[in-house]
C-alpha cells in the first residue's frame, strides 16, 4: 500500500534549538550561563508569553523575576535560552495585554522560538504541578535545570510527564470527512476526533476505540496511517496524527463528550466555513492541518472556534 505524504506544516513541531541535554546536570555551567550577558530568558505565566507586535519578547538576566524557577531550554547560534516562571505582578509590569498563548502566538514566531515556547510551557506546567512525590508524598525540588524533580524525603527522581493522544481524520468510502463537536464547544465549532492512549494500548488501537466510543463508527484497522505528531502542552499532551477509513457510516454520538458529529464533503466544508456557520480549529493545531490536508488547500480558521 502506498503511503500518503506526512504532515509538514505543524506549527508547534518546529524547532531549531540544540537542547544540549548533557549540560542539564552541569550545575556549574548552568549557574554561569544564567548570569551570562548573552543569555536570553523566555517568561511564562499561565501558558502565556509577552509579545511586541508579532515578535516574542525575550529578557536579560537582570530583567527577569528574582528567585523565579528557571528551565534550561537549549542553545542556538551561541546563545543560551532559559524559560522562567513569572508571577502575576511581573505580567502587570510588562503590558499584560501583550501576553498571548500558543493558540494566538504560536504561528507568529520563527522555528527557533516555536520550539522554545513549547518546551518552556511544558516545563513550567509540569514543575508547578508536581511539587510532591507520587511515591511518598514528600516535597520535591527543582533539579537538572528544571528537567527533573527530586524528592527530599526518599531522594527519588521524577521526570516530566508526556501523555500520548491520538487525533484522527476519518473519511468514509465517498471521501467525506467526519467532524464532531464536543459538549463544551459552542454550536458551529467542529473538529476531528481525538483521545488519550490508554494504559497498555497501542496508538492504532486507540484510534479504533476512540472513534467507536465517541461516534459508533467502525474503522478499517488496515487503513490507519500515521501522518505526524505535534506537542500540545495543555498541560502535557503529544498529539499523534492519523488518518483512517470508516467501514460504517451511521453515527451514534456518546452524548457526553461528543454531542454532534456529521459527515461533510468538500463543497459543504467551504460553503459553511465561508458563511461562518462552521468554525474549524486554529491553524496552530494539528487538527486544522489534518483537515486542510484532506481538503487539498488552505481553509479558513475561525477565532470563533471554542
Amino acid at each position: 500500500m502506498a503511503h500518503s505524504p506526512r504532515l509538514t506544516d505543524l506549527v508547534l513541531s518546529r524547532s531549531a534549538t540544540d537542547r544540549s541535554a548533557h549540560l542539564r546536570k552541569d550545575s556549574e555551567w548552568i549557574a554561569e550561563s544564567l548570569i551570562d550577558p548573552s543569555t536570553r530568558f523566555i517568561c511564562v505565566h499561565n501558558s502565556q508569553f509577552p509579545f511586541d507586535g508579532e515578535n516574542l519578547v525575550v529578557f536579560k538576566f537582570e530583567d527577569i523575576p528574582q528567585n523565579a524557577p528557571t528551565y534550561f531550554l537549549g542553545r542556538d547560534a551561541g546563545i543560551v535560552f532559559f524559560g522562567v516562571s513569572a508571577e502575576a505582578d511581573f505580567v502587570s509590569a510588562h503590558d499584560p495585554d501583550s501576553w498571548l498563548n500558543l493558540r494566538a502566538g504560536g504561528a507568529l514566531v520563527n522555528d527557533r522560538d516555536a520550539g522554545l515556547l513549547v518546551a518552556a510551557i511544558a516545563l513550567d506546567n509540569w514543575n508547578s504541578t508536581h511539587t510532591h512525590c507520587p511515591r511518598c508524598g514528600g516535597k520535591t525540588v527543582h533539579s537538572d535545570a528544571g528537567w527533573t524533580r527530586r524528592c527530599t524525603t526518599d531522594n527519588s527522581i521524577h521526570f516530566p510527564r508526556t501523555d500520548p493522544a491520538v487525533i484522527m481524520l476519518v473519511t468514509d468510502p465517498d471521501d467525506r470527512v467526519l467532524l464532531a463537536r464536543q459538549s463544551r464547544w459552542q454550536i458551529g465549532s467542529a473538529s476531528v476526533l481525538a483521545g488519550f492512549v490508554e494504559a497498555g494500548e497501542s496508538a492504532e488501537a486507540a484510534v479504533v476505540r476512540e472513534v467507536s466510543e465517541e461516534t459508533g463508527i467502525a474503522i478499517d484497522p488496515d487503513s490507519i496511517e500515521y501522518l505526524g505528531s505535534q506537542p500540545w502542552p495543555f498541560p502535557n499532551s503529544l498529539m499523534l496524527g492519523y488518518q483512517a477509513r470508516a467501514i460504517t457510516t451511521d453515527i451514534c454520538v456518546d452524548g457526553e463528550e461528543i454531542v454532534e458529529a456529521l459527515w461533510y464533503d468538500r463543497a459543504e466544508i467551504m460553503e459553511l466555513c465561508s458563511a461562518q456557520k462552521l468554525h474549524l480549529p486554529p491553524r496552530v493545531s494539528i487538527a486544522h492541518q489534518l483537515i486542510t490536508r484532506w481538503y487539498g488547500e488552505i481553509l479558513p480558521s475561525s477565532s470563533s472556534f471554542r
